[in-house]
């Protein structure tokens, strides 16, 4: 085996690992500084349940901290129920993309406020910042806001608005501004993971040039590439188009179906099943998260 491609794979394998891990971290952050900024409204809405659909279920306790219920059924066929309590961010984003997490906040409030079915808080958090929402541009093949801040200037916006007002007078309204700051945060979490996509596309370039285009998912509904040029590339059949494929060609795009915590993994994995002597001393870098991207 020529021994410099076998060094690059390794090098590719190491580095999604530690953009995985790097992932992680700043998610986790993210998370708990929306947690600690909402713990008061949480408490008042009495926690939420943010997903209910089975088999999954997860919900954020008054105390701000999470239940996860799991079923599955065992060897007897029997169904079994596994409640698990989930303490702190940094192990709910083990399990949960955080996308997602912010997303089912944003319902959960939505519903409990009482509010209609299609959000609208966002072009309102544009706004509040001094951006119109068509203050767009074209980069990449996606829409972006023409000033790389934008989010996170919605959010500080919206923390200066909020930051005099009264305590909620019951759940309803704290529900509803939980809705609201829940929006904002997704918002910049798929941010966060397209520019993390983006760093890792241009880590890998100079290696992946030496390897050629590399299969990473290859499914009947789905199907991952790491080119050579280092872009990550995916086609996908969304579940609501039936037998028609969508190409992925941006980070942004990616995101909207893939967890960037899962893609790491999984180019990793690709990798050791191409090339097994890549995995050296820190084989089980990536351990602990097996689920399929799409998860």
């Amino acid at each position: 085996m020529d021994l410099s491609r076998n060094q690059s794979l390794g090098e590719i394998a190491a580095d999604a690992a530690l953009e995985r891990r790097d992932f992680l971290v700043k998610s986790a952050e993210q998370l708990r500084r929306f947690l600690d900024a909402n713990a008061e409204r949480i408490e008042d809405a009495g926690g939420l349940v943010l997903i209910d659909e089975e088999p999954d279920y997860l919900a954020v306790a008054p105390d701000g901290t999470f239940r996860s219920r799991t079923r599955y059924q065992d060897d007897s066929g029997e169904w079994v129920s596994e409640t698990e309590v989930i303490e702190s961010a940094a192990e709910l984003v083990e399990l949960y993309n955080p996308a997602e997490v912010f997303a089912a906040f944003a319902e959960a409030a939505r519903a409990a406020a009482g509010l209609g079915e299609e959000p609208t808080a966002a072009d309102e958090l544009m706004e509040a910042a001094g951006i119109a929402p068509d203050e767009t541009v074209a980069e990449e093949g996606y829409a972006v806001a023409a000033d790389e801040g934008t989010y996170a200037a919605a959010a500080d916006a919206w923390a200066a608005k909020h930051a005099e007002e009264e305590p909620p007078a019951d759940a309803e309204e704290a529900a509803s501004r939980l809705y609201d700051l829940a929006l904002t945060f997704q918002e910049r979490s798929q941010e966060a993971e397209a520019r993390l996509v983006e760093q890792f596309e241009g880590s890998a370039r100079p290696l992946a040039a030496r390897l050629g285009d590399l299969m990473i998912i290859d499914d009947d509904d789905e199907r991952l590439t790491l080119t050579g040029e280092g872009r990550l590339i995916a086609e996908v059949v969304p579940e609501d188009e039936e037998d028609r494929w969508r190409r992925l060609d941006s980070a942004a795009e990616l995101v909207e179906f893939y967890d960037p915590t899962d893609v790491f993994g999984d180019v990793a994995d690709a990798l050791a099943d191409a090339f097994p002597t890549v995995i050296g001393e820190n084989d089980d870098e990536g351990d602990g998260d097996d689920r399929s991207p799409d998860a």
